[in-house]
């Protein structure tokens, strides 16, 4: 089975302190640099959005609420007297 993957090459630069720190971090878990920065940037695609996370709260809010009617508000008439709010 033959397939291709099309991928793209980045460049970063690092000041050499950080660019040693991270080659000896790469070394200790036994990957590349290069191995490192791809599952960092995997990781950080599959992050939840921030609408992502909004709509996921949402969902779980309106699935929180047992029973609503809309007998129990006020009606329109009543929301505007004074009186009845107090």
């Amino acid at each position: 089975m033959l397939y291709c993957v099309i991928v793209k090459n980045v460049t970063v630069s690092l000041p050499e302190a950080i660019h040693r720190r991270a080659r000896i971090k790469a070394a200790e878990r036994g990957t590349s640099l290069s191995a490192l920065v791809r599952t960092f940037l995997l990781s950080l695609g599959e992050e939840e959005t921030d609408f992502e996370r909004r709509k996921r709260l949402q969902d779980e809010v309106l699935s929180s609420i047992r029973s609503f009617r809309a007998s129990d508000r006020l009606r329109r008439d009543d929301v505007h007297e004074r009186r009845a709010l107090r």
